[in-house]
């Protein structure tokens, strides 16, 4: 009896976790917001610590509706890491630009502000 209680109970929660699986629209979690550059380093850091535990344990329904839960806040830092390097590697290359040409104020301006974006993700 408890097994099939057991076995009853995780086919629901898969079946509420999962509803794709039953062919369901459903909204999807939004996570945290990942809106400035040191969010989303925060939410990086904060989060991948909550998935290596999740991940140390049994990976049981729960702890997989939990894993699917926090791939959104991932998700959403990771993206604003991606835009935010862009812009890092262009503000670079427009240091490396002004270094050729001898424009000191744009390579003290542009400079800056990589070095100071470069210390939000390096310490």
């Amino acid at each position: 009896m408890a097994l099939t209680l057991k076995l009853a109970t995780a086919a629901a929660t898969l079946l509420f976790t999962f509803p794709a699986f039953a062919g369901e629209d459903y909204n999807h979690f939004k996570g945290e917001p990942a809106e400035t550059l040191t969010q989303a380093v925060v939410n990086l850091s904060d989060y991948n610590n909550k998935l290596e535990q999740v991940l140390s344990r049994d990976l049981t329904p729960e702890s997989l509706h939990e894993v699917h839960q926090l791939t959104y806040t991932l998700e959403n830092a990771l993206g604003k890491l991606d835009d935010e390097l862009e812009d890092i590697a262009e503000r670079l290359e427009k240091v490396h630009k002004a270094s050729e040409h001898a424009d000191p104020d744009t390579v003290k301006k542009e400079g800056q502000i990589y070095l100071t974006k470069t210390r939000t993700i390096i310490k």
